[in-house]
């Protein structure tokens, strides 16, 4: 879900419109898009409307706006749907490893199978981004606008919730293992799931009611009621508190209680540390880089929302603009690495999934050439005895080996 303000075209000569200055080559005080910062343009855009392909500009010509024009026409869309197949296949090997390979009743495998579907029907929004951004228009009705829109922000503050959670689980388990081992148990985390799934889709109900295509340019935005710019900055203020910065600072005290509690443990906890407290000890590394990572990646599209608020920005920042979301929707292809590298259990679970996959293709080539073999096999043995007629009955009686690829493999532990 984005809000960042579009960037306003290169310098010219254009009429006046109400909330937008271009004089100056600013950003535009549009209305913010929940779902991509490319939606709020408007529609007098150089940088975004085929119209103004063939205008002059100052200083650049209308080879500086071909230039740009190809950046977002073509370039920034591929960087878009590059993102989207990575964050896909990555999430989705994720999901497949949890629910195969790990321990599915893990609390912890829980909460990283949540933020994991979060994550892939966040990436769902990136090709009606990269659609829209060819097309410099919304070709897909009112209706799929609003249920875009909607899903999008839904997952990106699930996301940032799910984080929390996991956080909020970490001090458990260092910090109150022993009193906290009822809210750590499945069925529980299961409820904080489906909550937070529910509270994201409550914080985003101004989306649900505003989410629509505008009139003047086509694009899909949110059409804010009068006053429509204290609606605006009401809403990018409320995003920000709810969506970041207030569930941030329950992320920073977690684990300051956590650095606390170790600390305070001194030698003796260290002397005495079991396998349990050294995988615990994983987890909450794990766990930390992560939401480290999320941080590095949301924190400048907040920042930029808040910066839009008080100063408008000049044109030449449009790189950052693109930049800035490119780099939010990359976060979601960032956890799975970072699963890989961090979590022993995940490198186990990735090897599985990767030999088991490599060996279905062996047998199936295998499969081809003992079929295509054996034909041949047949006809020289019956080239000495002419005259004699067989009826050949092919019973294959050897053990597949597909058979022990599907055998159970034992549930690693978390």
């Amino acid at each position: 879900m984005e809000f960042v303000q579009a960037p306003a075209p290169l310098p010219q000569a254009t009429p006046s419109i109400p909330g937008l200055d271009t004089s100056a080559g600013t950003f535009s005080t549009l209305p913010p898009s929940p779902l991509l910062l490319l939606l709020t343009s408007p529609p007098d855009n150089p940088l975004l409307n085929a119209t103004w392909r063939n205008r002059t500009y100052p200083g650049g010509g209308s080879d500086a706006w071909g230039f740009h024009a190809t950046v977002a026409g073509v370039l920034i869309p591929l960087i878009y749907m590059a993102v989207c197949v990575v964050g896909l296949v990555g999430n989705t090997l994720v999901i497949y490893i949890v629910l195969h390979y790990l321990r599915a009743e893990s609390v912890t495998n829980i909460y990283i199978l949540n933020l994991a579907i979060a994550d892939e029907l966040f990436m769902l929004g990136l090709p009606f981004l990269a659609v829209q951004n060819t097309l410099l228009s919304w070709p897909f009705g009112s209706l799929m606008c609003r249920v875009v829109m909607t899903v999008d922000a839904i997952n990106q503050f699930t996301s940032i919730f799910c984080l929390t959670v996991m956080s909020t689980d970490r001090y458990l388990a260092v910090v109150q293992p022993i009193r906290a081992s009822w809210w750590r148990r499945p069925r529980v985390a299961k409820a904080v799931n489906a909550t937070v799934w529910a509270v994201s889709f409550v914080v985003v109900l101004p989306v649900v009611a505003f989410a629509d295509v505008l009139e003047d340019d086509g694009n899909c935005s949110i059409v804010w009621p009068e006053p429509a710019e204290v609606w605006k900055a009401s809403f990018i203020i409320y995003t920000c508190t709810v969506g970041f910065f207030g569930p941030l600072l329950v992320i920073c005290l977690c684990y300051l209680l956590i650095v606390v509690k170790v600390r305070s443990a001194g030698k003796r906890a260290r002397a005495t540390s079991s396998r349990r407290r050294k995988s615990e000890r994983k987890i909450t590394r794990m766990v930390v880089v992560v939401v480290a990572v999320f941080v590095l990646c949301w924190l400048p599209f907040y920042l930029l929302n808040i910066i839009n608020l008080l100063v408008l920005l000049p044109g030449e920042f449009r790189g950052l603009y693109y930049f800035v979301v490119v780099l939010s929707y990359a976060n979601s292809c960032a956890n799975p690495i970072l699963y890989g590298f961090l979590s022993d259990n995940f490198k186990r679970g990735f090897r599985k999934a990767l030999c088991r996959a490599s060996r279905r293709v062996d047998n199936h080539e295998r499969g081809e050439a003992s079929e295509q073999q054996r034909p041949t096999e047949v006809r020289l043995l019956l080239r000495g005895h002419p005259g004699i007629h067989l009826n050949v009955i092919s019973m294959d009686t050897s053990v597949s080996s597909e058979q022990s690829v599907d055998r159970p493999i034992p549930a690693d532990q978390t």
